[in-house]
């Protein structure tokens, strides 16, 4: 066996330390006896109400766009409503534009007289500044987080992903108006056009199927805006999620995206050579909208997780990644690169795993002698762009601003400009960061974040261990968690704060100090619900409240009664299978359901329509048998919009 490849295409065996792992599982137990829970559930559904604790502490810059010769940067601040216009020569914050809601995506006008910046959430906006005198001169209504704007060459139009009405949006810039609306699979969260102009290819963050079938990946979707439809599929590698970024080569032929590869289907014995999660990037051919292959950012011992933002220098010679889970920045010889790919295409063998492209997408050393990696002195790196002498890189919970300077015979060098006073950490921002820092893992393979981006779900059925070996069980949402004990599908955790400091150890394959546990759960227990994309205005539909008749005479309040939707108990409802045929399963929460599918605790359901038909044939799971497909429809919607 080849210790350079990857285990996914290895015969499972039994890794050191498994049988000790095994013999530490936690048996099913019996639910404690029952506990008053209004306190936290009053202080919760308070806190859910507010802004986050930190939002107008902390910056967060998440976002940098350069202007046209690179003498101003844009700067999002993620938690502070604004954006920070610096310049990068002096290094000092110039000035700053202020904006109705946090800000997700810019763009900018190919001669920089204007900035596009999407923000907010439910009723997002797009707002438009005249950048000579940074005044915004107007707002354009949009959907659900509007995300990753792109402008048309032309700058007549404006197109916009819709994060979570799954859906890219056509805005004509000349009347503020919607054009066309173009459906996606889920949340696009990232965006670039061909050179033409006629193709947008979007990145959808998260994987769209059920769970427990194969392939599960995320996809990018090809859009003809000519048309305004869809003009194809680019299938990614099974396991590919927690897309992030799109960028594109400088002469247009390629466009890169950076994701997670997910081992899913090992089990979590170990961590050693990517086994859980590995980090990617995929290489795509603008002309035939296809895939050229996927190939891992880490070494054979150390991983790169967490990778976000992707950038080409300008004369084609640098590829630069960002990697917000260890705090880096990959810098690729990016002609050595493709030469490589196309040789593997050819059928050369250009490594010790590599013979074919098949077997790039496993192969942990296909980047050695091509990349080096540069530490950055911030925390947790997310979008870059280039300057005029290297690139800038947003780094997001240190508050400040990575400026790299890159020279082909020497090793880069990099400074860091803090773009606000420096803040004392609270416990809860301190948790945040903890919970998406790959430092504190063995070997930095992954984060909380890698399996939770968000503190949501991935998509994929994991066999965690805590249940036994060979019960695969889908990711769960955090939101809530500490309020909604027990922990995990089968309740085997009695609380959160258990399943956090488990996770430490089984999961992270570390032994951590106490505080960093107690600073997650007060960063988990400070997450408040997004709005549904199905509410109209912050109300409920006229489908949703037909559907709120349904949810009672169904009995779906029997388990899942307000506010918590949830009675906080177990159940046989008819779900489980082999050895788990009987098994009680933890009511979940619905609160926020709309977000985290694929459902059920193998994600064998890809929809709730699927959960109250497709997979309820005993009735146990509520009385939907009698249902019209109306009611059903409207059911599902009234749940959908919690």
């Amino acid at each position: 066996m080849n210790l350079q490849s990857n285990p996914s295409t290895w015969t499972p065996r039994t890794a050191p330390g498994t049988r000790r792992l095994a013999q530490r599982v936690t048996p099913a137990r019996p639910r404690p006896p029952a506990r008053s829970w209004a306190g936290p559930i009053a202080l919760w559904l308070l806190g859910a109400t507010l802004a986050s604790p930190h939002a107008q502490v902390y910056l967060s810059p998440s976002e940098v766009l350069a202007a046209p010769g690179a003498d101003r940067l844009y700067v999002t601040a993620a938690t502070h409503q604004r954006v920070l216009v610096v310049d990068p020569a002096q290094a000092t914050v110039v000035s700053h534009l202020a904006l109705p809601a946090a800000p997700n995506g810019m763009a900018l006008s190919r001669d920089g007289a204007r900035l596009y910046v999407a923000c907010g959430e439910a009723g997002g906006s797009v707002v438009v500044f005249e950048t000579a005198t940074g005044t915004a001169q107007r707002t354009l209504t949009v959907g659900h987080t509007p995300v990753a704007p792109v402008l048309s060459p032309n700058g007549e139009r404006l197109l916009v992903c819709d994060r979570f009405a799954n859906a890219v949006l056509v805005l004509d810039l000349g009347s503020g108006k919607e054009s066309a609306r173009i459906g996606v699979p889920r949340e696009p969260i990232a965006a670039q056009l061909s050179p033409d102009g006629r193709y947008l290819f979007v990145a959808n963050h998260l994987p769209a199927m059920a769970a427990n079938q194969f392939p599960v990946a995320a996809v990018v979707r090809v859009l003809d805006l000519q048309e305004s439809r869809l003009a194809g599929t680019i299938e990614l590698p099974n396991g590919s999620s927690s897309l992030r970024g799109m960028g594109s080569s400088a002469d247009g032929k390629h466009l890169y995206v950076t994701h997670l590869l997910s081992r899913y289907q090992m089990p979590t014995t170990q961590l050693e050579r990517g086994w859980m999660n590995t980090a990617a990037l995929t290489v795509i051919d603008v002309a035939s909208r296809q895939r050229l292959n996927t190939f891992l950012l880490d070494d054979v011992d150390l991983g790169a997780a967490n990778p976000w933002g992707v950038v080409a220098s300008t004369d084609g010679r640098w590829l630069l990644v960002t990697h917000a889970g260890t705090h880096e920045l990959s810098v690729i010889d990016q002609p050595a690169l493709l030469e490589k790919l196309a040789r593997v295409a050819r059928g050369e063998k250009v490594s010790e795993v590599s013979a074919t492209a098949e077997d790039v997408p496993n192969d942990l050393s296909f980047l050695v002698g091509l990349r080096r990696r540069v530490a950055l002195p911030g925390n947790g790196p997310r979008g870059l762009a280039l300057t005029q002498s290297g690139v800038a890189i947003a780094e997001y919970f240190s508050d400040s601003l990575a400026l790299v300077q890159l020279d082909g015979a020497n090793r880069p060098r990099v400074k860091s400009l803090a773009l606000g006073p420096t803040q004392p950490l609270t416990v809860v921002r301190r948790g945040e960061q903890v919970f998406n820092d790959a430092s504190i893992c063995f070997q930095s393979w992954q984060s909380c974040a890698s399996c939770h981006p968000d503190a949501r779900v991935d998509g994929f059925n994991w066999d965690l261990l805590n249940d036994g070996i060979g019960t695969p069980k889908n990711t769960k949402n955090m939101l809530m968690a500490h309020a909604t004990p027990p922990a995990m599908s089968l309740g085997v955790r009695e609380t959160t704060e258990t399943a956090v400091r488990s996770g430490i150890r089984h999961i992270l394959f570390a032994v951590r100090p106490e505080e960093e546990a107690v600073a997650m759960d007060e960063y988990l227990k400070s997450l408040r619900p997004v709005p549904s994309p199905r509410r109209v205005q912050g109300e409920l539909s006229e489908a949703a409240q037909r559907g709120a008749s349904v949810f009672v005479r169904a009995d779906c309040q029997q388990c899942h009664p307000a506010p918590l939707f949830t009675d906080l108990k177990t159940y046989d409802v008819g779900t489980g299978t082999g050895r788990e045929r009987h098994a009680l399963f933890d009511t979940p929460t619905l609160i926020e359901v709309w977000r985290t599918g694929p459902y059920l605790h193998d994600g064998r359901a890809a929809s709730i329509h699927d959960v109250l038909r497709r997979y309820n044939s005993s009735g146990r799971h509520g009385r939907t048998a009698d249902l019209t497909e109306q009611e059903l429809n409207d059911l599902a919607e009234y749940v959908l919009s919690l």
